[in-house]
């Protein structure tokens, strides 16, 4: 997945503050194509937070279950989403390396919620936790994505 475009963060110079940045100034999520399709819902967004929602009705597979794509896409997206926040606040971008997901369980119906924690935020490289749960709080998806901190291309 190819992470969006970070703008750099705007400092504080001009009211004596330097190198602060404030939560405006962090990279703001912009779902892309395939988000809107699933019908994706952003939550939440921090860097200690990502949360998104996305109905289970139009991303299910031939036996009528959530399909594992979607899962799939929809957690990678949201972890690389986290990433790219956090890449923010040091002028950068991030791109995905590795992902891995063990699924627990399925959905018929209903909604999933999505939210991506941080297991580790470095200047090179971030890991997130995605878990993906269904309306009665189960597991039904965990996955894990590293994502590569890079200077934004100009």
């Amino acid at each position: 997945m190819r992470a969006p475009t970070v703008n750099p963060p705007r400092r504080l110079h001009d009211q004596g503050i330097t190198g602060q940045i404030l939560p405006a100034d962090l990279w703001k999520i912009t779902l892309g194509e395939l988000d809107e399709k699933m019908g994706v819902k952003i939550v939440e967004e921090s860097v200690e937070r990502v949360v998104a929602t996305m109905p289970v009705e139009g991303n299910r597979q031939s036996f009528g279950l959530l399909h594992g794509g979607a899962s799939l896409a929809v957690g990678e997206a949201v972890g690389s989403w986290a990433a790219v926040i956090h890449a923010s606040t040091m002028g950068k971008t991030a791109v995905g390396v590795d992902v891995s997901a063990t699924h627990h369980r399925s959905a018929r119906d209903g909604q999933i919620t999505i939210t991506a924690t941080p297991i580790h935020l470095g200047g090179t490289l971030t890991t997130h936790e995605v878990l993906i749960t269904n309306d009665s709080g189960q597991r039904l998806c965990t996955m894990r994505i590293t994502n590569l901190l890079m200077k934004r291309k100009q």
